[in-house]
């Protein structure tokens, strides 16, 4: 295997190579094991309908449920098999120069590379705290990709900061697959249609426990959803994937996604008082960035304890004494803690 084959492969490994069954896993950005009864109450009932081919009807009906969501149109969305296939459609857009800000969800760079698109990296440091520079981005890039909240580090960057990387000629990828996971959503651009090229990218797997089912969406201009959709199949997503979307954004559920982030961001103060100084910096997502010494020693240690948490040096910036944790309820996390204060013991 060829170095630039090596460096592909970190790049595609994410949290589920970690866990493991029998393994307690905090590797895993998921919130539940599986969907609540009432959304596996609306998929079954869905399954009914598995003999017809997806109707246009229910892309409608799913369309206009995350129009109302957002405050959008209906044809400012174009529903999708997970965020994961909104990255693998941006090389339709046929960019010059993409700008992938790091550390951060790998995949964009996979799918972008995969396709013969110029990558360059924006890096961000721990010493700012991973706060977004758009000083940093190059003004000749075309296509700009970042998360908010960002995937591994759990910072938030201010929507404004966010919204002043747009310009003419470009096209502003934000990844918010986790800003549900925040009360209130405070800095996300879901909503906005004023920002000229923008696209934001929502998923519905973390909260709602459909890792398995892929679930989310996009938002953005019509003209841009069309060009990102146009070598798309026939039928693209399946009827299960529509009537997810449809329920999980509808009042209700809203409403309890809600709660749920209460909850997170509770269970999240708990984790950081727990983990002291092994945070890297003040996390705004329920999951945490941690360094810790031998940190590659650390994660075997802790998977021979029955335990998996997300190795960090996949991501471009991070080395292998970093970890990520997803936070779980107090007695969960406490398993974890305790195991990581047997192993760094020790040492």
């Amino acid at each position: 295997m060829t170095s630039q084959d090596s460096g592909r492969a970190l790049l595609r490994h994410h949290g589920d190579v970690d866990a493991a069954p029998g393994l307690a896993d905090f590797a895993v950005n998921v919130r539940m094991p599986a969907p609540p009864t009432w959304l596996r109450d609306r998929l079954v009932a869905a399954m009914d309908h598995l003999g017809s081919y997806p109707a246009a009807a229910a892309d409608e009906r799913a369309r206009e449920a995350v129009a109302s969501r957002h405050g959008r149109s209906a044809d400012e969305v174009l529903v999708l098999n997970g965020a994961a296939e909104g990255f693998a459609l941006l090389p339709n857009l046929h960019p010059c120069l993409a700008a992938v800000v790091h550390p951060s969800f790998t995949e964009p760079e996979v799918a972008l590379r995969d396709a013969g698109v110029p990558v360059q990296r924006v890096q961000l440091w721990p010493e700012n705290g991973y706060t977004l520079r758009p000083d940093l981005v190059p003004d000749e890039a075309d296509l700009v990709v970042l998360g908010n909240p960002t995937n591994p580090t759990s910072v938030l960057h201010p929507a404004e900061v966010v919204a002043s990387l747009s310009r003419p000629g470009r096209v502003l990828v934000v990844d918010e697959a986790f800003a549900d996971a925040i009360p209130g959503e405070p800095e996300s651009l879901a909503g906005r249609a004023d920002v000229p090229g923008l696209l934001v990218l929502r998923s519905l797997t973390k909260t709602w426990g459909l890792a398995g089912l892929r679930a989310g969406y996009l938002l953005g201009a019509p003209e841009l959803l069309a060009r990102l959709a146009l070598p798309r199949p026939q039928w693209p997503v399946s009827s299960l994937v529509l009537e997810a979307v449809t329920a999980c954004c509808e009042p209700s559920a809203v409403t309890e996604a809600e709660a749920f982030a209460w909850e997170a961001r509770e269970h999240t103060s708990l984790a950081v008082a727990r983990l002291g100084d092994l945070v890297v910096v003040p996390p705004d997502a329920p999951f945490v960035l941690l360094r810790v010494p031998e940190g590659e020693r650390v994660r075997q240690a802790l998977r021979d304890k029955g335990i998996a948490v997300r190795r960090g040096d996949t991501f471009p910036g991070l080395t292998a004494d970093h970890l990520r944790v997803a936070v779980r309820a107090p007695e969960e996390f406490a398993v974890l803690v305790d195991a990581l204060r047997v192993v760094l013991e020790d040492r």
